[in-house]
């Protein structure tokens, strides 16, 4: 199967309202807690090493990242904070910049959020699951680092994290385990997002 994300390159970044693309076509928003693998996931779905930069500093992704993928399709990857070492202005900035983002772009498809298998739902997690379903967005979360238990283990968590969603959201937000070594879950994350973008 080809990888409609293979081609996947940089479009830009928007710290504000006034820098983000013109809102048409399509885009799919990638969330998750800093450390949780969102930057390895975007990598393994494009097939390519350093697309979004994989950082050693938890919190880097100060910017909404837009990655072309075809004309007028987007991934954007959101910054994924969580940690004490972002000052307090900034955590309000982006909290109003997100609030606006997700209330008012119609170009958005479908949220992603990039969770720990070991550490899933998060406050961080559900807020971003919230402003999905607030919008009538599907949404899909991703189990990463799925590698790191046994499948027993990994099996165990999925279900109760599905039921975790379901309980909480009903249908609108589906589930997945993934590992960016192993590749496991790659082709079914594709899927998701190319369906949303119809690529």
């Amino acid at each position: 199967m080809s990888n409609p994300f293979a081609r996947a390159k940089y479009a830009l970044s928007a710290h504000n309202f006034r820098q983000l693309p013109p809102d048409a076509g399509a885009e799919v928003a990638f969330a998750g807690r800093s450390n949780a693998g969102k930057s390895s996931c975007l990598n393994a779905l494009v097939q390519q090493n350093a697309l979004a930069r994989v950082s050693k500093t938890p919190g880097r992704t100060q910017q909404l990242v837009f990655f072309d993928v075809a004309p007028q399709k987007h991934l954007v990857d959101l910054p994924g904070y969580g940690y004490a070492k972002v000052p307090q202005d900034l955590q309000a900035h982006w909290q109003q910049f997100l609030d606006g983002y997700f209330s008012t772009r119609d170009a958005l498809q479908g949220l992603v959020v990039i969770m720990d298998i070991r550490h899933p739902l998060k406050d961080y997690d559900r807020q971003m699951l919230g402003y999905a379903a607030s919008r009538g967005l599907p949404a899909h979360a991703v189990l990463t680092k799925a590698d790191k238990l046994s499948r027993g283990a990994a099996a165990n968590t999925l279900q109760a994290v599905r039921m975790e969603l379901q309980r909480l959201w009903a249908d609108t937000v589906s589930v997945q385990t993934f590992s960016a070594e192993s590749k496991q879950g790659v082709d079914e994350l594709r899927k998701v997002v190319s369906f949303w973008l119809q690529i």
